[in-house]
Formats: C-alpha cells, structure tokens, sequence
C-alpha cells in the first residue's frame, strides 16, 4: 500500500494502523504483529514517535531493521502472513533514512500466538493481551474450535432430551437406526455418550437450563423508537424458550399474531389483502438466526423488535469467519454446521447465502425497501426489514373500507373508480389533477368529482367557485382510530 509521509506521521492510530519507534525493542514490538494478524489485519510502521517525529533507523538509541525482520522470524508459534517495505525518508536530524512498513495480514482460521503461548487482539488502538475465555471465543470466530462439539457435562441422555422431538427428526429421516445411533451419526453423541452441545441446543427438553441466553425475545413498540420511563412503550413482551426446532414454530406463531393485514384498493376499485411484509423475508431471518448465532457468546440472546415502521431481528456475535456485510449474499460459509444440517434435514434451513438472497428478492417484490444487515458493536448480527410507512398509514384508516363498500364500489363509474382510486393512496385532488389522470378536459374532471361530491365520497374544499386553491378530499370520518385486531 502506498503511504505518504504526512499520513504516517499524522493518521490518527486506530485498528488497522500503530507506529512505533525504532528504539523499541523487537521483543515488545512481537504483540502487535500478532494482534494485528488475529483481527482484522493492519499496517504497523516502524521508525517513528508517537508524536509523528520520524527518529529512524539512525538514531544511537534505534535497533536495526534487520533486528525487527529476524526476531520476528523466530520467535513466533504460527508465521504471521506479512510483507514488509523500506521506505525512504529523512528524519529530524536531516539525515537520509528509512522506515519499515509492515503489512500484515488477517489469520482466517487459527489464532495466531508468541512462543509463550499468549494471545492478543487488535482492539481500537491497542493490543490486548487474550484472556483464557476470550481466546477461546476468538477460536470459535475463526473455526479453529467448534463449540457445537463442546461437552455438556452435567447433561444426562435419559433426563435432558426431548424424546418426542427426536422421534420426529427421525421420521423425517426415514431411517430405522435408534435415537442413540442417530445422534451419534450426527456427531451430537459422543462414543462415550456424553452430550455435545449442539444436542441440547437441537433437542433438549430445556436448553437455557445449561445456556441461559439461548432464548428468544418479542418485544412489539408503539411508535418508531423505543421510549423509557413515563413514556414506556413496550405493548407485547414474550420470552420463547425450547430446542431450537420448537422454539421456530412458536416464533412463527408469535411474529404471525402481531404482523398487522391491510387492505389495498386496486385500480378496478376492488380491496385487496397485503401484508406488511412478506412472509419468508421475516420467516428466513429469524430460521438464520437461531441457525447461525454464536452460541457460545452466552451475554446476550436473540431479539425480535417490531416497530411501527420496522422489524428488527437481533442475533448475538458477528458473522461468521469470511462472511462480510459486502459478501454475504454469495459467500457460504455455516458457524454451526450440525445445528444447521439437522435443520435442513427437518426442511426448515437452506444454503446460508441462497436464503439471504431470497430475502432481497422477496422484499423487492413486494415494492419494500431493500432489508439491511448491521453489525452494532462489532459483535452482533441485525436485520432490518421496513415496511411502507406511507401506505401504511393511510391503509390503517378502516372507515375508509367502510366509506367505499362493495355495494357503493360496484356503482361508481369508470372514472369515478379512477379518482377513488387516486383517492386512497393521496389526501387531496384538485381539478387539474383529475384532467391528467382520467386523460380529459377539466370540465369533465370537474363533473365526476362533484358526482363523487353528492354521493359523499369527497369534501370539497375552498372560498368560492373560482378559488384557484379549491380542492377536494375523501370524506373520511374524524380519526377515531381503534388498534387492528391484529395487534
């Protein structure tokens, strides 16, 4: 990468980026190498101050270049993926000099440690030496451990499985072999019939008894944001806990009873039912999440926010290994690969990416923003889905149903169904927006306008006959609004 001397010596340290002195000794310099390789990568100069004073590699107090590259050679466990680059420069004391420019590389599938056997991470603009827990969750991220084949200790075959969920896996199987056997084909069994953790999560009879976090949470708002304090706003609240092929069909039930049905006036004149977001783009986000969350983060746990105008589905830990934001759509990668296959195999769980895929497509079809996934924290998973908050609005005025009956509808002309039409999705219509829309003169605009006038359709509204602000508006009732029933 090319830098300039201004950037080196001014950009802000950061997680990517660290500039040390040359007086330094290569031994203290060792950590962050490795922190740099087992997050996300990083530029490390050598030869300059904290302050931004280039010192290099002739200062009395410097070691060599040659110092850093051999050191760095032989003294670690696993090799850093790293190039390195003289760079020329005078430093401040007007000699000619050189910088080293490290490139480092991220480790994708191990963590990479000192001779000592510890451990750091680039957090910020440090380097954090790794606790026993937090290497371990780091071994998780990267694959190099699988926390599904973790041993439950205290979990019994006989006391801590749901026999009755287990006899339907093997339905779906087809298969003649006993629940044991299966399990053990499955890798959730151990030869010594210790239960695995993927088996509890995929068929205990209660999970959060060993994982308390591995429940879900609904929480349904009033309004756009959540409120505190006098002005709570939290209207339905359910904690969903079970195996994880249980816990789907209840989330369904419960996301189902909440999502709200409205009705959408076509241009024939005739209502139509549109849900407020298609049913697979919710449906596979919350399958993914139960499917691909990071188990072994045990802080937090899965949450389903509705709000007026947005369902947000939470997952804890980032993705997973090589999958980003960017590529998500095309990268196939399972951070759960047992808990994922029993799940294709009871027909809940597709390929990872062709589902997200299929969440984009299904929420284009319904004319609905594309959905969006953050990453809040950087140990997290969200998906963002929004409904029309336009249509929305104007579709939760039920009297209007009432106002445009099928018998009112059914005598209306052709015209006059044009303007209702227009009506529903717009507050006002003058004249001249009529003319355009029936493709006619604005006497004629006029006439079917005053026709809808007398049969208490729509309100005119202006000062006199000539008023060339004059408009008209549905005849709606005063807002007397009642929470749909299916909220």
């Amino acid at each position: 990468m090319n830098y300039s001397i201004d950037e080196i010596t001014t950009r802000k340290e950061d997680a990517f980026f660290d500039r040390k002195s040359a007086k330094v000794t290569p031994k203290d310099l060792l950590r962050h190498f490795i922190a740099f390789a087992n997050a996300g990568g990083g530029t490390l100069v050598i030869g300059v101050e904290d302050d931004g004073e280039i010192t290099g590699f002739k200062h009395p107090k410097a070691h060599q270049a040659e110092d850093f590259l051999h050191y760095l050679r032989s003294v670690q466990n696993m090799p850093i993926a790293c190039s390195h680059t003289l760079f020329p420069v005078q430093n401040n004391r007007g000699e000619e000099d050189n910088l080293l420019i490290f490139e480092i590389l991220p480790s994708i599938d191990r963590v990479i440690e000192g001779n000592d056997g510890t451990a750091y991470l680039r957090s910020s603009d440090k380097s954090i030496a790794l606790s026993y827990e937090q290497r371990q969750q780091l071994e998780f991220d990267k694959g190099q451990r699988s926390f599904e084949d973790g041993i439950v200790a205290d979990a019994v075959f006989e006391d801590d499985l749901d026999f009755e969920l287990l006899q339907r896996y093997k339905l779906h199987l087809k298969t003649e072999l006993s629940i044991r056997e299966i399990l053990k084909a499955r890798n959730l069994l151990t030869a010594k019939n210790q239960l695995t953790n993927a088996c509890i999560l995929l068929f205990g009879n209660n999970p959060t008894k060993f994982f308390p976090n591995a429940r879900v949470k609904f929480l349904r708002y009033d309004g756009n944001a959540l409120q505190t304090g006098m002005n709570f706003n939290v209207v339905k609240e359910f904690v969903l806990e079970d195996a994880i092929p249980n816990m789907i069909g209840k989330i369904r039930d419960v996301v189902n009873s909440q999502l709200r049905e409205f009705q959408s006036l076509n241009e024939y004149g005739v209502f139509q039912r549109v849900a407020e977001y298609p049913e697979f783009a919710w449906f596979e986000g919350v399958v993914n999440a139960l499917t691909h969350r990071n188990y072994s983060h045990q802080g937090d746990y899965i949450r389903i926010s509705m709000y007026d105008d947005r369902l947000e589905i939470f997952s804890p830990g980032k993705l997973p290994n090589v999958v980003t934001l960017e590529n998500m759509q095309y990268t196939r990668y399972s951070r759960n690969p047992r808990i994922a296959r029993v799940m294709f195999e009871f027909g809940w769980v597709k390929e990872l990416n062709e589902g997200v895929k299929r969440i984009f497509n299904e929420m284009e079809q319904f004319l609905l923003k594309m959905p969006t996934y953050e990453e809040p924290n950087g140990n997290a998973l969200k998906l963002v889905l929004e409904n029309n908050i336009i249509q929305r609005n104007l579709r939760q005025m039920e009297q209007i149903s009432a106002i445009l009956s099928e018998d009112v509808m059914s005598e209306l002309t052709p015209n006059e169904l044009v303007i209702v039409h227009y009506m529903y999705l717009n507050e006002t219509i003058t004249v001249k927006i009529a003319a355009e829309k029936l493709e006619r003169s604005p006497p004629i605009a006029r006439r079917v306008l005053k026709s809808l006038q007398q049969k208490n359709i729509l309100i005119w509204h202006g000062l006199h006959k000539q008023d060339p602000t004059q408009y008209f508006t549905l005849n709606v009732p005063p807002k007397k609004m009642s929470v749909p029933s299916a909220w």
